[in-house]
């Protein structure tokens, strides 16, 4: 593999709580997740970030979720279909105006927390993010795990699915992430998360947390601005991946 591209969850920080050091992240990564408000974010913040992205030529996503901020929208909601393709396209909307202002534009939709794990399964869930995302721009791709059902749908709609894998995530032996209410789940050991990332780049391969060994065609790794030493973490990956020939550019 020649290149891969990198993404990171920012622009998370709301009001005066501030998560994350977004502008360190700019720095190793090529893809933006950008908050749009329902998990984390606002107006202010959003506007910020999508200008210190384009700053950096690092290319915007609108990271929907669950309308949660007290959960950060790592809660599952049952939630109406029609209800929830409102709130996407809502969501993405905002991010597209404050993206506007920087001269910059949402290129792609990245499910978060709760509503990313449901849609590996929950079909109605998942087609109705398939749907707020082609009726607001058939060109967005949509982000998801390989084999989930949002990207199975985004396909069959004529959408672009994308494959992602995450740098500082467990894997559970059928390829889903390691829930994180359990030990192990999110990986901290920046030479740890490197060499998870190398294999995955260079061997198409995840060591899941029992020590299965599953292949994976990832188009995108994510690693999480949210997470302790995440600035840590993506500066050691992108030097190992620098290291191996392996460049680091947007899919978009």
């Amino acid at each position: 593999m020649a290149s891969i591209d990198l993404n990171s969850d920012v622009g998370e920080s709301f009001g005066r709580w501030t998560l994350g050091d977004d502008s360190a992240m700019f720095e190793s990564v090529s893809s933006a997740n950008v908050a749009c408000g329902f998990h984390a974010g606002d107006p202010s913040v959003i506007r910020a970030t999508t200008a210190k992205a384009a700053q950096a030529g690092v290319v915007i996503g609108a990271h929907v979720g669950y309308r949660d901020l007290a959960g950060f929208g790592r809660r599952f909601l049952d939630v109406d279909p029609k209800e929830l393709a409102d709130d996407v396209v809502y969501q993405i909307g905002a991010l597209q105006a404050l993206a506007a202002t920087a001269g910059t534009r949402v290129k792609y939709v990245k499910p978060h927390g709760g509503l990313y794990n449901a849609i590996v399964k929950h079909t109605a869930q998942a087609q109705a993010v398939v749907d707020a995302v082609k009726a607001v721009d058939p060109g967005l791709a949509i982000l998801g795990l390989p084999g989930s059902e949002v990207l199975r749908l985004a396909e069959k709609s004529g959408l672009r699915p994308v494959t992602e894998a995450f740098a500082d995530r467990a894997y559970n032996p059928d390829g889903t992430l390691v829930s994180r209410t359990l030990p192990g789940a999110v990986l901290h050991d920046p030479a740890e998360v490197a060499q998870h990332v190398l294999r995955m780049a260079t061997e198409r391969r995840i060591m899941a947390i029992d020590g299965t060994i599953l292949n994976v065609r990832a188009e995108s790794i994510c690693v999480h601005g949210d997470s302790p030493g995440a600035v840590a973490m993506a500066t050691a990956v992108k030097s190992a991946l620098s290291d191996a020939g392996v460049s680091i550019a947007s899919f978009a």
